[in-house]
């Protein structure tokens, strides 16, 4: 049977190439939109190693119309899933019409292009950055907007222009998937993530503490009312969060209207928990040293995870041991990211009947 044809728009990032693992194994063939400048190409060969079908990459600009209109015109599209966007909260404070631009004009360019091609299912990718710095958790998805900064008011611009779209076209299905802290990194070891420059999320971090990259990580405060007195945040699977667009592909295609729901595991790990995992797993020490509170920060935040199984039937399945597992096994057997080769014998997760091809796009690259 022919596979449907996904585009997923930033495909071959962090959260972009597990999904089209996930997408892979659920029957589909995933397309990648995308312009590699804060992504790597070589991650979709470790999905083809992985999956045994290597996506194709339509290397272009979100924002560019004309493109967008040939990518449909030329592929037999069904559906979109949209992760493309930039997502550093302190880059969005500094230059705040960067992301305007590329996470609310990019998608208005987008959806306008399905509109014109007929395709009218969607997945996004928002954050819980939307809700701001919440008191109060868990977090449920009718807790008020109250971003603080440009990346999440781009979110939830993104998130009310949808809505608008769905309420105006009875004919489109969109879910909104509001990610709360996705880690880890898929069980063989040959993806995951690798920042370019310093990481500025905790378990990249303590990956590169335990494998002697940095000295050590510096914990933002170690004085808030939680269990042992560091911030506490809910870390979800990459996987399980790669499972969750599928889950939401499913739910859009079939059910008109728009979705808002979070995707965590629905508890809290604190800072110092996240530690001692890593540690378990990794067998290192990870050196730490107590910093004073950030501005802003809040001490717990986690989601009430309950609409994404009632609605999707989804829930977060992997723990956090084995996220820290999953991080440690990718880190230690690729300490210099896709730098490091792809093992030359198939892997046994490959299936023998699985074959792997390759393809390449004459789209033009934009440089934003």
């Amino acid at each position: 049977m022919p596979r449907a044809k996904i585009l997923v728009t930033g495909g071959a990032g962090f959260i972009g190439s597990h999904t089209c693992v996930a997408l892979i194994e659920a029957g589909y063939q995933p397309l990648v939109l995308d312009t590699l400048v804060n992504s790597d190409a070589r991650s979709l060969q470790r999905v083809g190693c992985i999956t045994g079908l290597q996506p194709l990459l339509l290397r272009c600009d979100v924002r560019d119309g004309a493109a967008l209109d040939r990518v449909f015109a030329e592929h037999a599209i069904e559906a979109v899933v949209h992760l493309a966007g930039l997502k550093a909260v302190g880059e969005s404070v500094a230059d705040p019409l960067a992301y305007y631009d590329v996470n609310l004009a990019g998608t208005l360019a987008l959806v306008q292009a399905m509109g014109r091609a007929g395709v009218r299912t969607l997945v996004f990718s928002s954050s819980a950055t939307v809700y701001g710095d919440a008191r109060h958790s868990p977090i449920p998805e009718s807790a008020p907007y109250a971003a603080v900064n440009p990346y999440g008011r781009s979110k939830a611009m993104v998130e009310n222009l949808l809505a608008d779209l769905a309420h105006a076209d009875p004919r489109w299905g969109i879910a909104c998937l509001r990610y709360f802290n996705p880690v880890g990194a898929h069980e063989s070891g040959l993806l995951g993530e690798r920042p370019h420059g310093p990481p500025a999320n905790l378990m990249p971090y303590i990956s590169q503490v335990a494998a002697g990259e940095r000295e050590y990580l510096l914990v933002h405060g170690a004085d808030y009312e939680t269990i042992d007195g560091t911030g506490v945040r809910d870390y979800v699977h990459v996987m399980d969060v790669a499972e969750g667009h599928v889950a939401a592909l499913r739910h859009a295609a079939r059910e008109p209207g728009i979705l808002m729901t979070n995707l965590g595991t629905g508890r809290g790990a604190s800072v110092l928990e996240v530690v001692c995992a890593f540690e378990r797993a990794s067998g290192r020490r990870i050196a730490l040293r107590i910093g004073p509170r950030r501005p802003g920060d809040a001490p717990a935040y986690w989601a009430d995870a309950r609409n994404a199984q009632a609605r999707l039937g989804w829930r977060a399945r992997r723990d956090l041991d084995q996220m820290c597992a999953d991080s440690w096994r990718w880190q230690a057997a690729n300490p210099h990211g896709f730098d490091d080769p792809v093992p030359p014998m198939q892997p046994p997760w490959l299936g023998a009947d699985l074959q792997i091809f390759h393809a390449t796009s004459n789209l033009g690259h934009s440089n934003a």
